[in-house]
């Protein structure tokens, strides 16, 4: 087990060209603390050479993986992005470093979050990859967006959040640790401290007569893997070139001649810091292996679907494309045929669509349309009387002129072209959107998509006019002849005898079963006041003769039964306080008096606009017809016929064999609309798309056709990239022939600010070389065995107790 960390670089260079990592999680490290914490100089300690860009203000404005190699062959540095090159000089790496960095955020303190991938081969690491993430700042210099702290901040989230990332919490020692910026962003995502390593520096710095003794021993907010202390070189250090090597003894010699560290000194320093981060960087990938190696596995299966498409396709093969287009055709044409019948594979389960919201425009839609049109009582009767006396002229008329009779009815029949041809508009509308839908699998190609969709929608608009012809055709025959001897016509002398209490408009005969439930489905009602909050969601249940509503679909808690008498339906907006985006409509007593309560209308809504239509169907069914016009004149003019009784007889005849005979009419238009526009359009577009559609396509030029968009062409290159990265993935995970052992992890520790914290001392007193209880000796260590398949124990906390080890059993 001991090449895993460089099983994980080979995984990161896998998926470095992928983009965000392919959304694979890789156990890391990632090396977080404030601008001047000391994070590059622990770094370049690790590698032993200075190659990190100094300065000051942000210095690391790119994250940096560094992968750290151990190599018998000398010591060079390669670049992901130069790959092949050797740098052997390392004032050269960091050369490019700047370079690359200023490449991709300008030269003036800008920040990218696109990582730069260093690998460092050296005799003197070991196997570790660390990321070196830019320190958080506070204050934006140079052309530095004034939300620097936030960009840094959502930079180092980016990381650190996930659960694979152990973090590195980098902290100065002559700065209070409870405000360590480093540590509060670490609890912020780890708050149980599993992932969070503590590394204080700077512990040389600190004014004279204080420590950090409290903190390394993990006394002083503590952390479940402790705190590691080190030393690095300082400014004058760095400015004077001393030497790494020399100023890594220089901090040996400062921990065991230090009284308040010697007796940790072995737990302190920078080669016990890449030893211990080595250890837990080496366990915590071989925790979290099995779960890498499902989510490699998951990955690549979501991926085989559509690298099936892509793998065998060539760009430039004529014969090829030749074949892709004849599969994506039939797709179109199977995937229309489909949608028309209803027999796909994929069923959507949000909304009408295809042959069923043209099934709904037949039936719900169509014969609200039809009702809208019919006019008021009062304004049919209003022409009636006006037609008969224009046809008596001087004449005082004794009989009923069937002039009348014709003349009305005519104007009444003229009627039902718009609502006809609403009803084929709405059907080219709904084929227009099957069109555009299934047009979306041909994206790959958008030359060909578009080429598709014009072809057919331009016989869609053919197929359209001609619909709209036919049904003025079907109107214009209606009109041409009045067959007063159809079957289903009363007849002058039973006009005479019928007398019906109340008529609606022709309104269709209810059925005579009134507690039949024609729909059921959640409403809004606002009827009352919007300010004192009256718009509520109710279960309303629609029957033939009452509708009720309920406070949930058990329909047990019922709020109002209301009756279906003399009630009508009226479209109505939003209203203005209430800046609602729901579609409503309105019912009203058309006798002006309430509708329920002291309501005078009950105002409802719904949030589709398919659903509120479909409401105003079932309404239609229930003999709730919309909203007609009437005017004062018809109300005079009505008052002055009541007043002249032959007039009044007149009136009824004619009135009573115009609804006869429109119900007739209706009742045929009716019937044949939709049959028109399922003949002259659905099966017309369908059968255009199944026949005429290729050899169109074949008429122009094919191999334009199948040019493939710029942004298909990077999907397929990214889906590939990613299918074949995957693949290198789980193969060089399933090399690992080692057995995966979980390794415990350390010690819940208390979320208090101290732990046993010990009396201060003071300044002028000398500490005692060793804690108040005297330490057991420490028994001497064999070397760890490096074994396939056990592994090696996680170290202590630094500064914790040591137990001997047990006798073998």
């Amino acid at each position: 087990m001991e090449d895993l960390i460089p099983i994980v670089n080979r995984l990161q260079d896998a998926f470095q060209h992928v983009g965000a990592g392919g959304g694979i999680d890789l156990p890391q490290i990632a090396v977080v603390g404030g601008q001047s914490a000391g994070k590059s100089s622990v770094l370049e300690n690790f590698v032993g050479k200075d190659f990190l860009p100094r300065g000051n203000g942000i210095v690391t404005r790119r994250p940096l993986v560094l992968q750290l190699n151990y190599s018998k062959k000398g010591e060079w540095g390669e670049f992901l992005h130069q790959k092949g090159r050797k740098y052997t000089d390392f004032n050269e790496i960091r050369r490019e470093i700047e370079a690359e960095t200023d490449r991709m955020t300008g030269s003036n303190k800008g920040i990218s979050p696109i990582p730069i991938n260093l690998r460092v081969f050296s005799p003197h690491v070991l196997d570790l990859t660390l990321i070196d993430l830019p320190g958080m700042t506070k204050v934006a210099v140079g052309d530095q967006p004034v939300d620097i702290e936030e960009r840094i901040r959502s930079m180092l989230l980016q990381f650190i959040t996930k659960p694979n990332c152990l973090i590195l919490a980098v902290s100065p020692a002559n700065s209070d640790l409870a405000n360590s910026d480093a540590l509060k962003m670490a609890k912020s995502v780890d708050p149980e401290g599993l992932r969070t390593i503590g590394v204080i520096t700077k512990l040389d710095l600190m004014d004279e007569g204080t420590d950090a003794r409290d903190i390394l021993e993990n006394k002083l907010l503590p952390l479940r893997r402790g705190y590691i202390g080190i030393v690095n070189r300082s400014q004058k250090d760095i400015e004077g070139r001393k030497d790494i090597k020399a100023a890594m003894a220089a901090e040996r010699k400062f921990f065991l001649s230090h009284p308040s560290y010697r007796h940790i000194a072995d737990k302190c320093g920078t080669p016990y810091l890449q030893r211990t981060l080595n250890q837990q960087l080496t366990n915590h990938i071989r925790d979290t292996l099995p779960a890498l190696r499902h989510k490699l596995q998951t990955q690549l299966t979501a991926l085989e679907r559509d690298v099936e498409e892509f793998k065998n396709f060539q760009a430039d093969d004529p014969a090829l494309k030749t074949k892709v287009m004849l599969t994506l055709l039939g797709g179109f044409t199977s995937d229309f045929e489909k949608a028309i019948e209803g027999s796909g594979d994929r069923v959507d389960t949000r909304e009408l669509s295809g042959g069923a919201k043209i099934n709904v425009i037949f039936h719900e839609r169509f014969p609200y349309e039809m009702a809208k049109i019919e006019m008021d009582e009062r304004d049919l009767r209003r022409q009636i009387g006006f037609a008969i006396m224009n046809l008596h002229a001087v004449r005082v008329g004794i009989f009923t002129p069937n002039r009348a009779f014709e003349v009305i009815a005519k104007k009444q029949i003229a009627r039902l072209v718009d609502p006809s041809r609403k009803c084929i508009d709405m059907v080219g509308v709904e084929l227009a959107n099957i069109i555009r839908k299934i047009g979306e699998k041909l994206a790959r190609f958008p030359n060909l998509r578009e080429e598709v969709e014009r072809l057919a929608n331009n016989h869609l608009r053919e197929c359209e006019v001609k619909a709209k012809e036919h049904c003025q055709l079907l109107i214009n025959m209606e009109l041409a002849y009045m067959n007063t001897n159809h079957q289903d016509f009363i007849g002058y002398a039973n006009a005479q005898q019928r007398r019906p209490d109340s008529r609606n408009g022709g309104s269709i005969k209810k059925s005579g079963n009134t507690d039949q439930v024609i729909r059921r489905g959640w409403l809004t009602t606002t009827y009352a006041s919007v300010l004192r909050g009256g718009a509520k969601e109710y279960w309303f249940v629609l029957r033939a003769s009452s509708l009720s509503w309920y406070k949930d679909e058990t329909e047990e808690d019922q709020k109002y039964n209301l009756r279906l008498e003399n009630v009508r339906l009226r479209e109505t907006e939003a209203h203005m306080l209430t800046l609602s985006k729901k579609y409503h409509f309105a019912l009203y007593n058309s006798e002006t008096k309430n509708i329920f309560k002291d309501h005078r209308q009950l105002e409802l809504s719904a949030d589709v606009e398919d659903d509120v239509e479909a409401w105003k169907g079932a309404f239609l069914r229930a003999g709730v017809y919309p909203d007609a016009a009437s005017d004062e004149e018809g109300d005079r003019m009505e008052e002055q016929q009541c007043i002249d009784p032959q007039m009044e007889r007149q009136v009824e005849i004619i009135r009573n064999l115009l609804d006869s005979y429109m119900q007739i009419v209706r009742k045929t238009v009716r019937d044949l609309i939709p049959k028109t526009a399922m003949h002259l359009m659905v099966l017309k577009v369908k059968s255009h798309i199944s026949q005429d559609l290729l050899p169109a396509l074949y008429s122009s030029n094919a191999q334009e056709l199948m040019e493939e968009s710029k942004v298909e062409a990077n999907r397929r290159e990214e889906t590939m990239r990613m299918y074949h990265a995957c693949r290198e993935a789980l193969q060089i995970i399933n090399d690992v022939s080692s057995k995966t052992i979980t390794t415990p992890v350390p010690p819940a520790v208390s979320n208090s600010l101290t732990v046993d914290r010990p009396p201060p001392r003071t300044s002028g007193a000398s500490p005692p070389s060793s804690p108040r209880e005297p330490r057991r000796p420490q028994p001497t260590r064999p070397a760890p065995q490096r074994s396939s398949t056990a592994a090696r124990p996680a170290p202590p906390p630094p500064g914790g107790p040591r137990r001997p080890p047990r006798p073998p059993q």
